[in-house]
């Protein structure tokens, strides 16, 4: 306990899934977690479920002045960020000859435009020794039909990381990705059309993951705490699977 002591962390995507667990696994450990969320209502059920430590603002990170009001509010808050963890995005599956430009444009819109701008925003608050985490995917290192556009959004972000962990490694400020393997976030379950629609591609997903199971949102949050933390304090540029297995065996 007590890893994030003083520390102040901005979660995007924080109010339900990998983003939520991981809010709650920072004010664990002692951190003040802003969390941002496009509904208000489920942003409100997050923050008093987090508690006086955590703070909610309503934000789509795909317009830049949402992203500007939730860095002026962090600024007001006094005292930096120490973390910075990029997890707000999404996808939705359809295949090459389905593909419509609106969708492409608003997952890219979301998952990279988003990511690119909220790192870029966080610059001047960004502390000596910082760690910024960009939430990717196996997705991005496979070639799951239907999947196509979220894979590339997810691997211009691993790309991304390269290039910014070079770029601030004279702040020394460490950027690195998390890439979960299937979760049981409500999101993954979002991917079908029903109930049983989606418990048949849960089964399926875990059927592909070589230690059997799903991971719990908790999982991927501890390993994201490691790289925000100072056990990881010479680790930058990387990727850290926390998939099972999924995307090794």
């Amino acid at each position: 306990m007590g890893q994030l002591n003083d520390k102040t962390a901005l979660i995007t995507g924080g109010t339900t899934g990998i983003g939520f667990a991981t809010a709650l696994r920072f004010v664990e450990e002692g951190a003040h977690v802003f969390i941002t969320g496009r509904r208000q209502a489920e942003l409100d059920a997050a923050t008093t479920a987090l508690g006086s430590n955590a703070t909610g603002i309503q934000s789509d990170v795909s317009k830049l002045d949402d992203l500007d009001r939730v860095f002026s509010a962090i600024a007001s808050h006094g005292k930096g960020l120490d973390v910075l963890f990029v997890n707000a995005g999404g996808g939705e599956f359809s295949t090459l000859d389905q593909l419509t430009p609106e969708a492409f444009d608003q997952t890219f819109g979301v998952n990279v435009r988003g990511t690119v701008f909220t790192v870029q925003k966080a610059l001047p608050l960004l502390a000596e020794n910082a760690s910024v985490i960009i939430t990717g995917s196996t997705a991005a290192s496979k070639g799951n039909p239907a999947f196509g556009v979220y894979a590339a959004t997810k691997a211009a972000l691993r790309s991304f990381t390269r290039t910014w962990a070079a770029e601030l490694a004279g702040r020394n400020i460490r950027v690195n990705v998390i890439a979960p393997g299937p979760t049981a976030t409500p999101g993954l379950s979002g991917l079908a059309t029903d109930p049983a629609e989606a418990q048949d591609l849960l089964e399926s997903l875990a059927s592909n993951v070589p230690l059997g199971r799903l991971a719990q949102p908790a999982e991927i949050a501890n390993a994201v705490l490691f790289l925000a933390s100072d056990q990881a304090s010479f680790i930058t540029g990387t990727e850290l699977f926390a998939d099972g297995g999924e995307a090794q065996v």
